[in-house]
């Protein structure tokens, strides 16, 4: 070899790069559903690591941003997610609600596996989580949905609800009439299925027997008059502190159930009821993954009014963009952005 010869450059280092349009292409609400049930696993088992959000709070833009790292330790994934909640989007700036990045991290070397558009799998994991809850919690019969909601959640979560339960009939309302109507256009071609965009919140929930509510209210838009016997709920729209969708009176004729106690009392469906003493923690009957892994019954009677006070897990995040990063792998699609030396 010549004394100045040039010495090969290799990638010592590929990162996938993914948007959400091939997202979207890539992940299903069965695949979610499946992911996600594995983490409420995971977790009761003690197989996660799983530090509490980090939250910075844009108080003047009505904002926030979360950080959300996590590893799921059997399955080897991890990860983090940076989030942001921006309730004033849409009307505004013509963007989403809520928006993230998600990078996978090799454990065996912490170095980054995947940069990916996160605000997708957040709607997805977010809905099947409740898909996961339903399946548990709601009667094998209920057929009537009342969604509180109409944006993008609002969306994944008629989604997931559709492959746990046989939907009859769908009630939505909106703050916003156009967004509601561009809801129930949409959802109509995808489930085929009744919708009906409804003036008042009170309309979508009297006769649900499933009802999600999935606002950034921060004072109680559904009311304890309107539930009747044997109800499950869906509380998803509650997720910093100072929000609640839900009257008090609601929570406390209801067994609790939550995707994670610490996160629920922090910025749950909880956090104002049990920061103002109407309720204290003993109302929480239990996490979701103690019926998952059958440490505790689900519904016990026909009755029983069931609230699942969801809040988001870095752990679903993480899952759920692994199955995304390892599909997006075998059909060589995304782009991958290498480092050399």
């Amino acid at each position: 070899m010549r004394e100045n010869a040039v010495k090969p450059v290799r990638a010592f280092l590929n990162v996938l790069i993914l948007t959400e349009k091939e997202i979207k292409h890539l992940l299903t609400m069965g695949e979610a559903i499946k992911v996600v049930e594995t983490t409420f696993r995971e977790k009761e088992f003690r197989r996660v690591q799983m530090p509490p959000k980090m939250y910075l709070f844009y108080k003047k833009y009505d904002g926030d941003l979360r950080v959300m790292p996590s590893y799921l330790e059997k399955l080897d994934l991890s990860g983090v997610k940076i989030v942001n909640v921006h309730p004033e989007n849409p009307e505004k700036y013509k963007l989403p609600t809520v928006m993230a990045t998600i990078i996978l991290i090799d454990p065996k070397t912490g170095a980054p596996q995947a940069i990916m558009d996160g605000t997708w799998i957040t709607a997805m994991r977010t809905g099947a989580a409740s898909g996961v809850a339903t399946k548990y919690l709601a009667r094998k019969d209920d057929s009537i949905i009342g969604l509180i909601g109409a944006g993008v959640q609002a969306r994944t979560q008629l989604l997931a609800l559709s492959k746990v339960r046989k939907i009859k009939k769908v009630n939505v309302w909106s703050k916003s009439r156009e967004i509601g109507e561009k809801f129930v256009k949409e959802m109509v071609v995808k489930l085929k299925k009744p919708i009906k965009l409804v003036n008042m919140v009170k309309d979508a929930v009297k006769g649900a027997d499933i009802i999600v509510t999935a606002t950034p209210s921060r004072e109680p838009i559904v009311m304890n008059s309107w539930i009747k016997p044997g109800v499950h709920i869906n509380a998803i729209g509650a997720d910093a502190p100072g929000k609640e969708e839900l009257d008090p009176a609601i929570l406390k004729r209801a067994k609790i159930i939550v995707d994670d106690v610490a996160q629920a009392i922090h910025s749950g469906e909880i956090n104002v009821p049990i920061t103002k003493g109407i309720i204290t923690k003993k109302a929480i009957y239990c996490e979701l993954g103690d019926i998952v892994t059958e440490k505790k019954p689900g519904r016990t009677s026909e009755n029983e009014i069931t609230v699942f006070c969801s809040t988001g897990l870095s752990i679903q995040d993480v899952a759920t963009a692994a199955v995304v990063y390892k599909k997006a792998a075998r059909r060589n699609l995304g782009y991958k952005l290498s480092y050399y030396g």
